[in-house]
């Protein structure tokens, strides 16, 4: 009789949310939607890159990888769509479900 395989590892690595890492991830989307804004209109696209790349990085480092960081990152690089504050929105959405699935495993576990 064959074995199923064995689980395999996520590609979210959740990171326990302290209220620094929550702070300082939306402080980053804030600043980096906030100069795309300011400077998006001039056209600075490797600035805008440069920023994008960073906020990627710094988001990462904060919460942990999510997939919806990558769509985030992507968009970011449409000429209209970009002024949005895309980093912000992720951000917020992303910490949401690390919160709820940190409730709903508690839950499970009780």
């Amino acid at each position: 009789m064959m074995e199923p395989p064995p689980k395999l590892p996520t590609p979210e690595r959740v990171r326990h949310l302290s209220l620094f890492r929550i702070i300082f991830a939306l402080a980053v989307a804030l600043i980096a939607d906030s100069v795309q804004f300011v400077i998006g209109p001039l056209g600075w696209f490797f600035v805008d890159g440069a920023i994008d790349v960073g906020a990627m990085i710094f988001t990462t480092w904060a919460l942990g990888f999510h997939i919806l960081l990558l769509p985030t990152f992507i968009i970011e690089f449409v000429p209209v769509i970009g002024e949005l504050p895309t980093w912000t929105g992720c951000v917020i959405a992303v910490i949401a479900l690390r919160k709820k699935s940190h409730r709903d495993q508690l839950t499970a576990s009780h």
